[in-house]
């Protein structure tokens, strides 16, 4: 029996409280080495490519949730294998897209608007009492884009905004996979065809310049970035409600901020900072006044913690 096991097995109320905290650490834990990872992509782009950087990462992820997880083609129906192959195709837009508009834009401001993807759904999504948001959120798009000054690159955003509908879409495909597929074999099947798509729109040109030193360091960024995050999240999902998972989620864009800061000193305006915060409070908002399932009955089953479907939330590979 595995520590976790033992963990969740046990009756009393005093683990639970530490399985919830604990589910708060690996979420932010999560965050960050999706921002970390993102942060030192960006420092490669002058060598690869935005392209290159994205297919690289991409490739490598696949192949390790391929060889960790190792799915088995008779666990997928026909849909199943369809939803995979679709979900892959959209994580590898929406990754490709969030890294041309990093190329672009400062990672905060990206991250912001990239994470008006899964606020949408959350807003527009079934049940009410949320949409009051929306206007905190086109606040802070706007606090963001300073359309009256023209200083941000219009290019850069249409890719973060291209990144956000991309989002949207893989929250609600891994909903459908995640509802059919346990565990995360519909990950470890849809990451791959992302690989593939991310290696093609790269092309040759863009790999040119690719070195056994870059094979390793992408190496790394794919653990950091994707696999550990993914994983992270999983556990976390495990011992969080939706509801406090999503609102955690909602400062990622944060955390983007403060990895841009940190790591590429990229030093924010106060109006984009503030469009940042807006956002934030937006998707916090949301997030807290509405929920795929009852907060009661989103508590994990200790029995099931292993084994159920992965869920379906705002949770992605950046």
């Amino acid at each position: 029996m595995s520590p976790l096991t033992s963990l969740n097995n046990s009756g009393a109320v005093r683990p639970r409280l530490r399985g919830a905290e604990g589910g708060a650490l690996m979420t932010f834990a999560s965050m960050s080495s999706i921002q970390l990872g993102l942060a030192l992509s960006v420092t490669l782009l002058d060598q690869l490519g935005a392209l290159g950087t994205t297919g690289l990462r991409l490739a490598w992820a696949g192949l390790l949730l391929l060889v960790l997880v190792r799915p088995r083609p008779r666990d997928f129906t026909g849909r199943d294998l369809l939803a995979c192959t679709v979900l892959g195709a959209v994580t590898a837009g929406m990754m490709v897209f969030f890294m041309l508009a990093v190329s672009r834009l400062p990672l905060g401001t990206a991250s912001a608007l990239e994470f008006l993807g899964p606020l949408a759904v959350s807003l527009f999504g079934p049940g009410g009492g949320r949409k009051r948001w929306t206007a905190a959120a086109a606040v802070g798009v706007v606090l963001l884009t300073e359309p009256w000054d023209g200083g941000i690159d219009a290019a850069g955003a249409g890719y973060a905004l291209a990144a956000a509908a991309c989002w949207a879409g893989y929250i609600l495909l891994t909903q459908r996979v995640g509802d059919s597929v346990t565990g995360l074999s519909g990950l470890a099947l849809s990451m791959p065809v992302a690989g593939v798509l991310g290696l093609l729109l790269a092309a040759p040109s863009d790999l040119v310049h690719v070195t056994w030193k870059l094979l390793g360091l992408m190496l790394g960024l794919a653990v950091l970035s994707v696999v550990l995050p993914f994983i992270l999240e999983f556990l976390a999902l495990r011992r969080l409600t939706t509801s406090a998972f999503g609102t955690l989620m909602s400062l990622e864009p944060a955390i983007a901020l403060l990895a841009g800061l940190l790591v590429l000193g990229q030093v924010p305006g106060v109006l984009p900072a503030l469009g940042v915060v807006c956002v934030v409070i937006a998707g916090i908002g949301a997030t807290r006044t509405g929920a795929r399932v009852s907060e009661a009955a989103d508590v994990p089953n200790d029995d099931d913690s292993l084994s159920a479907p992965f869920p379906a939330n705002a949770s992605r590979s950046g």
